[in-house]
């Protein structure tokens, strides 16, 4: 009897995942078109951030591990 109940909890909880395509509440709108667009943004539009959200790395600053050359004025704090 358990182990039924253990399954079945577990089968519902699976289900839970399941997800439709997003779509505006009822009785809500799609936000309105950007003034300057030529089309409303999509959902998938929507959801994905610009450039200036999450920027790229176009170097890399450090390419290689390589020893660090020696410092003369490395010193160690005086006292």
């Amino acid at each position: 009897m358990k182990r039924a109940i253990i399954t079945l909890s577990g089968l519902l909880l699976v289900a839970c995942g399941q997800r439709d395509p997003l779509r505006p509440a009822a009785g809500m709108q799609a936000p309105p078109k950007p003034a300057l667009a030529t089309h409303a943004p999509t959902v998938a539009e929507l959801l994905t951030p610009s450039p200036e959200a999450r920027p790229e790395r176009e170097d890399e600053p450090l390419t290689r591990s390589a020893p660090r050359e020696e410092d003369r004025f490395d010193l160690p704090p005086p006292g």
